[in-house]
């Protein structure tokens, strides 16, 4: 079983190179799934079809599936595999959880490797394919499990909290500290109280979750990476910060490809005739084609 991250930064082609290399592998005769992240809902465009959080074949390309995932359902799916039942509905009922599960990006990228590590742990396909969050260039998917694990039992919490949890009154005692006096006295005492009551069921998940990190980043270490960049200056930057980023995960990238990386005779494409196209139309079309592209060589030679 082979996996297959393929990163970079948004914009660059990620998502087509992802279905295109599973769809190659499953016409090989390998079983082949394809995942994204994409909010953007770019790998459903590209296939075709409409996807879910779990796998679906992909009609007409026979051993290849494929899936995006649902960050709500797979946070949905975290607390109750990690938290005891009565603690797992109140966060999933909590506003503050569902604020993290949906805005922070390291929320977001724990949810995809933790989906990829199951996928690959159910030995259903001999590749899966994952087009990963474009959030910092990508590496923030190889940085998520030691990330989540800061969040959810790092120094803030284990100040707020303490180190053993000792209920929830202790909390409230913690409340003659300045800051959280001060704080309140702005946001009022429910409210203090509410963000108490999260924090402290949010730190019931830190040694299920730590663990799980931790097989996590062995799968990512595992997996072969492929960096997808552009020729343009934000991509460029984005895989220059990813590779400088590189000491602090255990990633060593398979190949890089430059996208869209166009031949330097393509900026005379404009002056190539168009023999034996009658069609008017047609032939507007193949000319604003070639010059689009013949701009685009130019650009990229220069």
């Amino acid at each position: 079983m082979r996996s297959l991250i393929v990163s970079g930064a948004g914009g660059v082609g990620k998502t087509t190179i992802s279905a295109a290399l599973a769809a190659s592998a499953a016409r090989r005769g390998t079983t082949a799934l394809v995942v994204t992240v994409d909010p953007a809902r770019r790998l459903a465009d590209a296939l075709g079809v409409s996807l879910g959080n779990d796998p679906e074949p992909v009609p007409g390309s026979p051993g290849l599936a494929a899936a995006m995932l649902d960050v709500t359902t797979s946070w949905e799916a975290i607390a109750h595999r990690y938290a005891e039942p009565d603690v797992a509905d109140r966060l999933l009922a909590d506003p503050f959880f569902r604020a993290i599960a949906d805005r922070f990006p390291a929320a977001q990228s724990f949810a995809a490797a933790e989906r990829m590590a199951e996928l690959v742990e159910s030995g259903s396909w001999e590749l899966i394919v994952v087009d990963t969050p474009p959030s910092g260039g990508g590496i923030d998917f190889f940085l998520a499990p030691s990330r989540i694990g800061e969040l959810v039992g790092g120094k803030l919490l284990t100040w707020l909290t303490g180190a053993r949890i000792p209920g929830r009154r202790a909390f409230y005692r913690l409340a003659a500290r300045p800051a959280l006096r001060l704080a309140d006295t702005v946001l009022g005492g429910p409210l203090l109280e509410q963000v108490g009551d999260f924090l402290l069921d949010l730190r019931t998940m830190y040694d299920g979750l730590s663990v799980r990190a931790n097989t996590i980043g062995r799968h990512l270490a595992r997996a072969e990476t492929l960096i997808v960049t552009t020729a343009d200056p934000t991509p460029m930057q984005e895989a220059r910060r990813f590779f400088a980023a590189l000491p602090e995960v255990d990633v060593t990238p398979s190949a890089v490809l430059f996208n869209r990386a166009l031949p330097a005779e393509w900026a005379g494409a404009v002056r190539t005739p168009l023999r034996g196209v009658d069609d008017a139309e047609l032939r507007a079309a193949l000319r604003d084609n070639l010059r689009r592209w013949g701009s685009e060589a130019r650009r990229q030679e220069d």
